[in-house]
């Protein structure tokens, strides 16, 4: 079973790269993120003439999150919203079972500018994504959180640079809440397979970032005990990146056995 993450960056703008996508890679599961259209707007068609079924939780703007499943398997959605706040409108998770395995898509506020209300934001939903993660993993289900998290765990996952010091994606208080995730048992899948390596996902359109390989890693797949266990591969396409008019995010992913 291969599972991938694709933040997006508008999920109808980069259509043709996304369905190019996904017929080389041929993921069986695919988590999206910032689908920037709303309920109706998503690309459903498209999706199921290329073999995908899905689900989404649509947002205008800058939100949005959906789950592909190859060979239209069935998706049983379970959550359409992270639990611990009601008032949080923000399209930012969805959870749901797919052939088997208990998929958590995450789009996690960016946070900046930071000191501020969007920081806080931040914190405050890693921290509900923390609570109920530990969760997921307590039920013993086989289980993957993947997503875009918004949080550069270590300098390792960073290009040497200091011009995202003030940055809220590389905060200690961002890092320690990735930590906590891993501390709970949650398995960095990346790397597990690449310790020594950055695998960058993404990477700015800014400053000729890509070319100059100029990037960070801020999209994840974590893994529930069970499923570390039968991790055969992991990696990121980043050819993606390369193409005309590209998101700055490039897919990675896991193959389980």
């Amino acid at each position: 079973m291969k599972i991938a993450t694709f933040n997006v960056n508008n999920v109808n703008k980069h259509l043709p790269n996304l369905l190019a996508w996904l017929k080389s890679s041929k993921p069986d599961i695919a988590c999206l993120q910032e689908l920037k259209a709303s309920q109706s707007e998503f690309p459903e068609v498209a999706l199921r003439k290329a073999g995908y079924s899905a689900a989404w939780v649509g947002q205008r703007a800058w939100n949005g999150v959906a789950i592909l499943a190859r060979k239209k398997s069935d998706i049983i959605v379970t959550r359409r919203r992270l639990p611990g706040d009601p008032n949080d409108d923000q399209s930012r998770y969805l959870e749901a079972a797919v052939s088997g395995v208990l998929v958590a898509c995450v789009y996690a506020p960016n946070g900046n500018p930071q000191p501020g209300p969007k920081f806080d934001y931040k914190l405050a939903w890693l921290k509900r994504l923390n609570t109920h993660t530990a969760k997921l993993m307590k039920s013993g289900a086989p289980a993957v959180v993947a997503g875009d998290f918004n949080v550069v765990p270590t300098p390792s996952d960073i290009y040497p640079t200091k011009s995202w010091n003030k940055d809220a994606l590389v905060q200690p208080q961002a890092r320690a809440a990735f930590a906590k995730l891993l501390k709970n048992g949650w398995a960095d899948a990346l790397r597990e397979a690449y310790p020594d390596e950055p695998m960058y996902t993404f990477w700015s359109y800014w400053r000729n970032r890509f070319d100059r390989d100029a990037g960070l890693r801020i999209d994840h797949l974590l893994l529930s005990p069970t499923l570390r266990q039968r991790l055969v591969s992991a990696g990121v396409d980043r050819a993606i990146r390369g193409k005309p008019d590209p998101s700055d995010h490039a897919p990675a992913w896991i193959v389980l056995k």
